[in-house]
């Protein structure tokens, strides 16, 4: 598991910060237009990087199906729920409650699957999920005056849940470099669709600097970068595990919000934080036996 250390810090940074940066990338297009550019783009930057470390860019035909589907429930799902979900609350909000996707894993793999997580992990899963509970509790008014953004960040969590826990039941033997590329270009396809036709009324435009390099940055580092580190962590570590491994990232999102977009960070989202700590570190790391 230690050896998964690396990418959990990685994973962390670059998503955790990513989250205030949403309604940002969305101020001058739309939420399909920007995921359309970002998943498309990346995908053909990690498909060239694969293909200039002679990597094999074929999928096994027995694995596509698995592919589909895990595209579709993760990056589908994930991609425009999240989206919408930090333009609604505030983004730090939103990343919690898109950062229950453990607590959704944890009961797929447990009740559907049969799967049951050690002691260790389970008081993990518990300690994480107390600190998502206490910022939910704390942001409750947020949501009442837009339950939609509510709805949507769970909506994020459970397909982002579903898409892992299908990819780590069916593994795909290709590297996560080239995992990575194929799935975000699956998930384009329909975002790509929406786009256009959310957009046919629309006039064409060039967005300015600003909006360009966050659509830039957002492309190359959290939704490339991040998700080779993402799928690396599943490859490396148990379902429930490598979801316990994110738990961190909406707290860095709260911190990243309170600085971005002079969100709260008072008392209760440390004591979130600190709970998150524990859970992530109970999750992680195996106590040694004794010789």
């Amino acid at each position: 598991m230690r050896k998964a250390i690396p990418f959990v810090i990685i994973l962390t940074l670059v998503w955790g910060t990513n989250w205030p940066l949403f309604p940002l990338a969305v101020r001058e297009v739309s939420v399909w237009t920007f995921r359309a550019v970002s998943l498309v783009s990346a995908s053909l930057v990690l498909l060239a990087l694969a293909r200039m470390r002679d990597e094999s860019l074929r999928i096994p035909r027995a694995h596509w199906a698995t592919m589909v589907m895990s595209s579709l429930a993760y990056f589908f799902v994930w991609n425009v729920a999240s989206t919408y979900a930090a333009v609604l609350i505030p983004s730090g909000q939103a990343a919690i409650l898109g950062f229950t996707m453990p607590l959704w894993a944890a009961l797929i793999t447990w009740t559907l699957l049969g799967e049951q997580p050690a002691v260790r992990v389970l008081a993990g899963l518990a300690f994480g999920g107390l600190g998502v509970a206490l910022l939910i509790v704390n942001g409750i008014d947020a949501y009442a005056k837009a339950p939609l953004g509510f709805f949507l960040g769970l909506l994020a969590g459970v397909g982002w849940a579903v898409g892992t826990v299908i990819i780590k039941r069916n593994p795909v033997p290709v590297s996560p470099l080239v995992l990575t590329a194929w799935q975000l270009l699956i998930a384009a396809v329909p975002i790509v669709i929406g786009a256009f036709w959310f957009a046919r009324d629309a006039m064409w435009f060039v967005p300015s600097t600003t909006s360009i390099l966050i659509i830039a940055y957002i492309t190359l580092v959290p939704i490339a970068i991040g998700n080779v580190a993402w799928f690396a962590i599943v490859g490396m570590l148990p379902a429930n595990v490598a979801a316990m491994s994110a738990v961190m990232v909406p707290v860095v999102a709260m911190v990243s919000g309170a600085i971005v977009h002079r969100e709260p960070l008072g008392a209760v989202q440390w004591a979130s934080m600190s709970c998150c700590a524990v859970g992530l570190a109970l999750a992680l790391f195996k106590p040694a036996t004794a010789a």
